[in-house]
């Protein structure tokens, strides 16, 4: 997939929400997207970060995007069903959701994972995921050719040593992503999951500090494959889990 050709403005029009899309492969798919034609709406946290990805995509001649301010962390379902209707009421539609946030917390021993990390790994990894899809599919299932897309990991599905939480929430992100997928079959809303691999994040950092961060893939370079993913040439690609780099 990273050999993969979009096409000029393959996401002309499109209506596209990515979460964490302040930074990292969020904030790049957001300005890849908006270079594609899609209005692009940016949720995060972060209101600083959000703003500057806003203002380089205008900068750039894009159409403008929207920013959505929300610690997943805090989030309850009724946030995403105001959510929702904002989008109705300022769009129209929603052709896409791009699950990226995730947090990791700290690397342990399974016995000595802590409640407090636990809980947080599975609000803003599994449970936003889960309350934002729900609320968000009434609008998704009205839009034609619409993508969900997912951010996995290869300890989402082999298990490894001291991943503990983390390992367990791309688990049940897989796990979600293969279930909406089967139900959503004959609609027209497909769902899949991307594995990004070693990437030059700041999540990467701060996971493995002492590796050589020079040889990792850049978010700019796993491109290709998010686009093809919201775009209508994976209109039949549904219920897959793609690795974003070869192995």
């Amino acid at each position: 997939m990273l050999d993969y050709t979009v096409k000029e403005n393959a996401l002309q029009g499109k209506v596209i929400l990515i979460t964490g899309a302040g930074a990292g492969i969020g904030r790049q798919a957001a300005i890849s997207y908006a270079q594609q034609g899609a209005s692009v709406l940016l949720l995060g946290k972060t209101v600083a970060k959000l703003e500057a990805v806003y203002d380089e995509i205008v900068a750039a001649g894009n159409p403008e995007p929207s920013i959505i301010p929300l610690d997943l962390k805090g989030a309850t379902e009724q946030h995403y069903l105001d959510m929702c209707d904002t989008i109705q009421m300022q769009y129209k539609r929603l052709d896409g959701v791009l699950h990226n946030a995730a947090i990791i917390t700290v690397l342990s021993q399974f016995e000595q994972i802590e409640q407090d990390s636990f809980d947080d790994v599975m609000q803003v990894n599994v449970k936003a995921p889960f309350l934002m899809t729900k609320s968000l599919l009434p609008l998704l299932k009205r839009t034609p050719n619409s993508s969900l897309v997912f951010t996995s990991s290869s300890v989402g599905r082999q298990g490894r040593a001291y991943w503990g939480t983390y390992a367990m929430s791309k688990f049940a992100t897989e796990g979600m992503m293969q279930i909406l997928a089967d139900e959503l079959e004959n609609t027209s809303v497909r769902a899949n999951c991307i594995n990004p691999g070693a990437t030059k994040t700041d999540m990467r950092t701060r996971a493995f500090p002492g590796e050589d961060h020079s040889k990792l893939a850049t978010p700019l370079s796993l491109m290709p494959l998010y686009i093809y993913l919201m775009s209508d040439e994976s209109n039949d690609v549904n219920g897959q889990s793609i690795d974003a780099q070869p192995k």
